[in-house]
């Protein structure tokens, strides 16, 4: 059996409880007060962690990019302008560290660049992220095993070499994989969701499931193909202006994705064909044989 890996005190992997993340990203759009919001719903929904990112703008964003006038809700400007003023610095995440344990909830953060993963020591992160897009940052994941912390890696937009790669990267430290598929919304026909118990069977390692899609239903099959973790974007209005918005949840829809996770991880059982107590006057009644084999 796969052993699991401990992030702050969950285990993540069979038969423990599917550790679900409400991935905030970057759909608080620089307001801190949105963060805070998001939490809240992430906690009142049920769970387990939330996760956010951080870059480093002048690293992050291409020079040939950096001076191109984008359409923002603060008005025209450059486009490192508006990530620079996207982007959340010590004293918002302090803000955040202090109110997720105030909360009782996990959070934690995909660092995106080398002095990224630096900042984020400071809070004593209980694992780190890889997104699907540093997958193949050598330097990055090599800085991130240097600490020591369990990760999450996203597989999206990937190839096998590229995973197989990455996998040898990271495994001085324990990890886990989570399949995704990088398009934003993505729609059902590429989800591909039977890579779930493919990796399993490649990776003796917990595999998750990041979903970009819009509904519930396919990342609650996710779980039936045996993922461990899931991670689904969560918003406060699908409407938002900023590019993640239309591939999120809502409040409401999160609410019933983490019931139902709940539900289905129960009613997967574990495996053994057994008569339940519940069965045996059903079976008294109906059955016009009886069986001299013991129940």
């Amino acid at each position: 059996m796969t052993e699991p890996i401990y992030v702050g005190s969950h285990a993540i992997g069979s038969p423990n409880p599917v550790y679900v993340i409400a991935e905030i990203g970057i759909n608080h759009n620089g307001d801190i007060d949105t963060a805070l919001r998001l939490m809240d719903v992430a906690k009142d929904a049920g769970c387990d962690a939330v996760k956010f990112q951080k870059r480093t703008p002048r690293i992050c964003v291409p020079e040939d990019q950096r001076d191109v006038m984008r359409e923002t809700p603060w008005g025209l400007m450059t486009y490192i302008e508006y990530k620079e003023r996207t982007e959340f610095w010590e004293e918002d995440f302090g803000t955040i560290d202090s109110y997720a344990k105030e909360l009782g909830i996990d959070w934690f953060a995909s660092p995106w660049d080398v002095p990224s993963i630096e900042f984020l020591e400071q809070f004593d992160p209980i694992c780190y992220k890889v997104a699907s897009a540093s997958l193949t940052d050598d330097e990055l994941l090599e800085a991130l095993v240097a600490k020591g912390r369990p990760l999450l890696v996203s597989t999206g937009m990937s190839t096998p070499q590229e995973i197989e790669h990455a996998v040898e990267v990271v495994r001085g430290v324990p990890f886990a994989l989570a399949h995704a598929t990088s398009t934003y919304p993505c729609p059902p026909s590429e989800l591909n969701l039977r890579m779930i118990p493919e990796l399993a069977h490649r990776y003796d390692v917990p595999i998750g499931y990041s979903g970009h899609e819009t509904g519930l239903q396919t990342t609650v099959a996710a779980v039936t193909m045996g993922a461990t973790f899931v991670e689904r974007h969560i918003t406060l209005d699908r409407a938002m202006w900023g590019s993640d918005h239309a591939a999120s949840v809502e409040p409401q829809g999160l609410q019933r994705l983490v019931r139902d996770i709940r539900t289905v991880e129960i009613a997967l059982g574990d495996g053994q064909k057994r008569v339940y107590d519940s069965e045996l006057p059903i079976r008294s009644k109906l059955r016009r044989t009886p069986s001299e084999i013991r129940v």
